[in-house]
């Protein structure tokens, strides 16, 4: 048997991190304070040795005690998560998944944010020795009714902020497929908002059609756009899944739970 470093009661010392972890996964799974004797039963663990660690963990504020004989997750946990959050990167999160996006379509995968009116090119992933790319510069810009991942963040938006932005930007377009009447971009906007998937159909730039899928953080917000750029003629539809499955990915990586999209 593997030997583990001793407490000074003589208990193992992964045993208890072990209990730890499941009396917090058991008051996690509550948004209500629990009874001494419901913790016990859903983790298994004897009473007198419940009531000893959540005392340690409450020492360390990682447990809360509103009142006596109950527990809920403690302020501790919270200072932390927020220390973890505030590391998170969108960039540093997506970099990984999309290269792997790229590697299985090869064609550019472009991450995007939202700056006002626009969207701005945050980063790319690309092969540069491949064939005829669609390659947008990062830092680039673009407005959001022209763009595929501009039409998600509008589509996050209600109607009269819609109506805001087309007053401001008066819609004006780059090609002759542009959508410069508000409401043909309330209709796109509308499929967006169903499928949570959004296109650009050589709008900015003739020859050029790219897809999108939202990047959503922890508290479900659109954060960022990741989006498929290539010629008109080559832009496959099979990709659509992928590319969704990539922007799911980069979101859990952001702390958001699956199905609580706001789009």
């Amino acid at each position: 048997m593997k030997k583990t470093e001793q407490q000074a009661g003589g208990t193992p010392t992964v045993q208890v991190i072990e209990r730890m972890f499941a009396l917090i996964d058991v008051l996690a799974s509550r948004e209500d304070a629990m009874s001494l004797k419901e913790i016990s039963e859903k983790t298994g663990l004897h009473p007198s040795t419940t009531h000893r660690i959540l005392n340690d963990l409450a020492t360390g504020r990682f447990v809360d005690r509103p009142e006596p004989g109950s527990y809920r997750l403690g302020m501790r946990l919270l200072e932390l998560g927020n220390i973890v959050k505030g590391r998170l990167s969108v960039r540093d999160a997506a970099l990984t998944p999309m290269r792997e996006l790229h590697r299985l379509i090869q064609q550019p995968v472009n991450l995007s944010l939202r700056q006002g009116d626009e969207i701005v090119y945050i980063e790319r992933a690309l092969s540069e020795r491949s064939g005829m790319q669609v390659v947008r510069a990062i830092g680039g810009r673009a407005p959001l009714h022209l763009t595929s991942v501009g039409k998600l963040f509008l589509a996050a938006d209600d109607a009269q902020r819609v109506r805001a932005y087309a007053t401001r930007t008066g819609l004006a377009g780059h090609t002759r497929n542009s959508l410069t009447q508000l409401p043909l971009l309330e209709r796109e906007l509308a499929k967006a908002r169903v499928t949570g998937v959004a296109r650009d159909n050589e709008e900015l730039e003739l020859g050029v059609r790219c897809m999108a899928a939202g990047i959503y953080d922890d508290q479900a917000r659109l954060v960022a756009g990741l989006s498929i750029s290539s010629p008109a003629d080559r832009l496959d539809e099979s990709w659509l899944p992928k590319l969704q499955q990539t922007a799911n990915e980069i979101s859990a990586a952001l702390g958001h739970r699956a199905g609580n999209n706001d789009i």
